[in-house]
């Protein structure tokens, strides 16, 4: 695997946030900028890959023939999964100069809504709901349907970039006939090197979370590292150092498959993932050392003293946190080198390289590491 170019370090700044010194992946394609700027905001710095790409409504013949599609005939069902879908389709049929049309065939069917979004969208295109699970899961959605008799009962399914087959085959079982409606259909990027370059980082461990916002882009992500002969390590990557972050309970569903543990917040919202990422990233190998009458604290890859935050590269946060589980033992080159370096290959001369690197990226604060000569390096102690 050829070593991942890292994003540069940010310069020392004062008033951290609670993500300060934390690098973050971004997969989202929609609404990506929004997500970054809420993380940047906290202090993070971001790494964006997008691992999907929308298809334009516009362009997209498989909607449009699938609108027709509902307005052959009178609709018993219609099913809205997400907000943003549903807005879609309605704008892309009033685009076509369908739009009254398919409100009409709407408001004469029975409306459902996945979840508050799916609800808010049904009701600002001037319709209502019959039923909405508060669980927000597909699942209870096809409970309720299958309740009822369905033989000759005609059902539109609202999908948003991921195929809801399952769903639509229960339905046809029962004798409906189900007309799947692809709305904003998930295709590859048009650049699959930042997905890549994303993947080689979090097996590195150069980043500490990854952000997801729907499940096909878990499934693509784990996907590029399959096609790169890196899953195992990124799924080992995933269940020990980097902490995988989704939006939501079915966002978070291709790693429950995986058999791994993603934390997702209670309400599918950007600013809930957000506020969840702050409250648990801190938590994980924070470290305060008291040292020359000063506090120390190693957040992610920063340093947090007198009031600034000094970024480090991941080598060397990995050699200042060696030196902090015992401040004022001294460290070999050799202890060093088997602490923070997976590379075989490195010698002790890269040590010294990251320790100048290290002083030079705390400023005033470098002398607080001291060379023992003959023996290695220690930080000053209290």
């Amino acid at each position: 695997m050829a070593p991942s170019p890292t994003p540069a370090l940010p310069r020392p700044s004062a008033q951290p946030g609670p993500l300060t010194g934390f690098t973050i992946g971004v997969t989202a394609a929609r609404r990506r900028d929004e997500l970054v700027a809420l993380l940047a905001r906290r202090g993070a710095q971001v790494v964006e890959a997008p691992v999907l790409r929308i298809t334009p409504l516009a362009d997209d013949l498989a909607l449009r023939q699938a609108t027709e599609r509902c307005l052959a005939a009178p609709l018993d069902y219609v099913v809205a999964t997400t907000g943003v879908g549903w807005r879609g389709w309605m704008s892309a049929a009033e685009g076509w100069g369908r739009g009254a049309a398919l409100a009409d065939a709407c408001r004469n069917a029975v409306v459902l809504s996945r979840g508050p979004k799916a609800t808010g969208a049904v009701r600002a295109s001037g319709l209502g709901e019959r039923f909405s699970p508060g669980s927000e899961a597909t699942d209870e959605l096809l409970t309720w349907l299958l309740a009822r008799p369905l033989a000759g009962r005609r059902i539109a399914v609202q999908e948003h970039g991921i195929r809801l087959d399952a769903f639509a085959a229960a339905l046809r079982e029962r004798g409906a006939e189900v007309i799947s409606v692809p709305v904003y259909r998930w295709e590859p990027p048009d650049d699959p090197a930042p997905v890549r370059r994303l993947v080689e980082q979090t097996v590195r461990r150069q980043v500490h979370a990854l952000t997801f916002t729907s499940a096909p882009a878990v499934t693509a992500f784990v996907e590029t590292a399959t096609a790169e002969g890196l899953r195992e390590p990124l799924l080992d990557a995933l269940r020990a150092d980097v902490l995988p972050v989704c939006v939501g309970a079915l966002c978070a569903r291709p790693f429950t498959e995986l058999g791994l543990s993603a934390v997702f917040p209670e309400r599918g919202r950007l600013g809930s993932l957000v506020r969840l990422l702050a409250e648990a990233l801190p938590g994980r190998g924070r470290q305060e050392v008291a040292l020359a009458g000063r506090v120390l604290t190693l957040q992610g890859n920063a340093v947090l003293v007198d009031g600034q935050s000094h970024w480090l590269s991941p080598r060397g946060a990995a050699v200042l946190r060696a030196l902090a589980e015992q401040p004022g033992r001294v460290l070999s080159r050799a202890e060093l080198l088997r602490t923070a370096w997976a590379d075989a290959a490195a010698d002790e001369h890269a040590v010294e390289a990251a320790v100048g690197r290290l002083r030079a990226a705390l400023g005033p604060h470098g002398a607080l590491i001291r060379t023992v000569p003959k023996r290695g390096y220690r930080l000053a102690a209290s």
